[in-house]
This record gives C-alpha cells, sequence and structure tokens, in this order.
C-alpha cells in the first residue's frame, strides 16, 4: 500500500458529518476550563455548542460540573446554560486535606454515555481524562462513535485510542472563544493574568 495513502483519513469532513446521525455532547466542565487555561481563552458555550453540533441532529447536550452553593456568579452561569441549549448535571464541590476542592464526575459521564445507547448514534466527549477510555470502548463495542475534542497536552493517549475520531481544542479555538466586550458578563474562563484571588473565585465557580 502507498505510503500516502496510509496518512489520508478514510472520510473526507462532509463524510464524517454525514455519517454522524443523532449526536449526543457529553463536557467535563473542569477538564474543559483548565484546557481554556491553557489555551489563554474563554469559552463561548454558543458558539462551542454550534461548532461541537454542526449541523448534526442533536440528541441532548450535557454539562458537568462541581458546584459550590454560595458562589452566585456561578449559580447565574449554569443557569445562563441551562436556558441555552444544555442540561446541567453538578456535584457538589469536596474540600480536599490541600485546601483544593474537587468534585469528579467521571462516573455521571460514563453512566449517562451508557444509559442512552440507542437513542444516539454519535458521543462526542469534551475531555482528556483517561478514566473515561473504558466507557468509550464499552459503548464503541454497541456501535456507538465516539468523538473526543480535548487539548492535546492534557489527553490521555488512552482515550484517543478508543475513539473514532479527535480534535484537538487548540485547532478550534478561535471559532469556540468568546469575543471581547461579549454581552453576557460572568466569565468563568477569563483567569489567565488576573490576581489570584480572582483565579481562585472562578476554578472554584466551574470545577
Amino acid at each position: 500500500m502507498n505510503a500516502d495513502n496510509e496518512n489520508q483519513p478514510l472520510f473526507s469532513p462532509e463524510q464524517v458529518l454525514e455519517n454522524r446521525g443523532r449526536v449526543a455532547i457529553f463536557i467535563d466542565g473542569s477538564n474543559l476550563f483548565y484546557a481554556a487555561l491553557q489555551l489563554g481563552i474563554e469559552i463561548d458555550y454558543t458558539k462551542m455548542l454550534c461548532r461541537l453540533t454542526a449541523g448534526s441532529r442533536l440528541l441532548r447536550s450535557f454539562f458537568y460540573t462541581g458546584v459550590d452553593p454560595t458562589n452566585e456568579k456561578q449559580q447565574g452561569f449554569l443557569l445562563w446554560m441551562r436556558r441555552n441549549g444544555y442540561r446541567v448535571i453538578t456535584k457538589e464541590l469536596v474540600q480536599l486535606p490541600d485546601g483544593s476542592k474537587k468534585a469528579n464526575l467521571d462516573v455521571e459521564i460514563a453512566v449517562d454515555m451508557m444509559s442512552l445507547v440507542g437513542s444516539y448514534d454519535t458521543a462526542i466527549l469534551v475531555s482528556g481524562d483517561g478514566d473515561l477510555a473504558y466507557a468509550v470502548n464499552a459503548i464503541s463495542y454497541q456501535g456507538i462513535r465516539v468523538e473526543v475534542v480535548s487539548l492535546r497536552s492534557m489527553t490521555s493517549d488512552s482515550l484517543i485510542n478508543v475513539s473514532d475520531r479527535y480534535i484537538d481544542l487548540d485547532i478550534i479555538k478561535e471559532q469556540i472563544q468568546k469575543a471581547p466586550r461579549s454581552g453576557y458578563s460572568y466569565r468563568p474562563l477569563s483567569n489567565v493574568g488576573v490576581a489570584d484571588e480572582a483565579s481562585k473565585e472562578a476554578s472554584a465557580a466551574i470545577e
């Protein structure tokens, strides 16, 4: 076989979109937050939903995140998300011994991906967490096509290896970032170059 042919994709971008069928989107909010920090951008979630769906039939878009009930800005952000095309799944943040706060939603993501099999044809997973590789592999064996979207430096090879298509956030960042002086005031991903206190507040808002 010609080496040049081996490097060519099996399907053109147009054929990929035609073969998607019904799409379900699963977004790991914390993973996306830190990826955006690395890229130095704010995510425009309306643009992101349009980019990920790309004209395909959307079953539902899920957004998973840890919450701090006392954080009013975060509550406002999540309300906006619910009213603009996202089904928000939350878990209360737990304080760790080192003082940081975290909420792991891998189980929730995996359960939803598997329980909805039969209702969608393509899963778009926005996460680089290798812990999700087993669930991705499991739904693949049930006929689901899986696209993984994440920042390459934060993405487990095991997750890429079991996916059908991988998209680096760095490649599409201009299509999903928020424009300067956008209308929505809450900025969960604008921590680059600001004071430490503001950075901690934003981190707590999205984890």
